[in-house]
């Protein structure tokens, strides 16, 4: 509601931080939430608060909603702030689930301690120190269980890997914007970082792939016979795909 966002980042329209956006209604609801794709407005089809909206809104801000908030500019740059800390909090999750270690178990305290602190403290956070050392604990773990990921090539732009198997890739911050994933095995591949943007993933194996996040499935095309994580929700749009076949 309060983040910037551009045009050519999906959306309909440029808006400033700190600008609530022009679809709201009275109540919070988007007056075009069910044809976001078809008006031009993917990006917020794509978009996931991983939960930070509520918890800056009750926690940091004391139960004061946007609404009432005397600094919208302040709150909108401390949601994202928070944004980036509970994205690195479900990959430390998911670190926690499938291959525990204590270096996770302590950054991850670290982070909750930081998401509870005063806007000062988290505007002025260095999220670039932190994200430097989030990232080779969550190397570690798939190496911990998996060993060495197969190298991947970082430019994927529609590139055809339909079929293809990828258990064990390293598609960490690759570009797979409509790369063809049609039928593919993804079983214990680094997809953190990647970006997924109109990737055709019908029938992919995604559900043990590591660090696949709610935004890069929601950016992705893909239907009923695609297996994502457990506790990641199927966008509604698949479904809408898998009748239009």
């Amino acid at each position: 509601m309060l983040l910037p966002f551009r045009r050519e980042g999906g959306f309909g329209a440029d808006k400033a931080g700190g600008v609530p956006c022009g679809h709201l209604d009275v109540d919070d609801h988007c007056t075009i939430h069910d044809t976001l794709r078809r008006d031009g407005w993917s990006g917020c089809a794509t978009f996931d608060c991983f939960g930070a909206g509520q918890h800056v809104s009750q926690v940091i801000y004391g139960g004061v909603s946007w609404r009432e908030g005397a600094n919208l500019g302040e709150m909108a740059a401390v949601l994202s702030v928070v944004r980036q800390l509970h994205e690195m909090l479900s990959h430390l999750a998911e670190v926690g689930r499938r291959a525990p270690d204590p270096d996770a178990a302590r950054l991850s305290a670290e982070i909750v301690a930081l998401t509870h602190a005063e806007p000062i403290t988290l505007l002025t956070a260095d999220l670039d120190t932190l994200r430097s050392r989030v990232s080779p604990v969550l190397r570690a773990a798939t190496v911990r269980l998996h060993g060495r990921a197969q190298p991947m090539p970082a430019d994927l732009v529609g590139a055809d890997l339909a079929g293809a198997d990828l258990s064990r890739a390293d598609l960490r911050g690759a570009s797979l914007v409509r790369a063809d994933l049609r039928g593919a095995e993804l079983a214990r591949a680094d997809l953190l970082g990647a970006d997924l943007r109109d990737a055709d993933v019908r029938g992919a194996r995604l559900g043990q792939a590591w660090f696949v996040s709610q935004p890069q499935l929601n950016g992705s095309v893909g239907d009923g016979a695609t297996t994502i994580p457990s506790q990641l929700t199927r966008p509604a749009h698949w479904a809408d795909r898998s009748r239009a076949r």
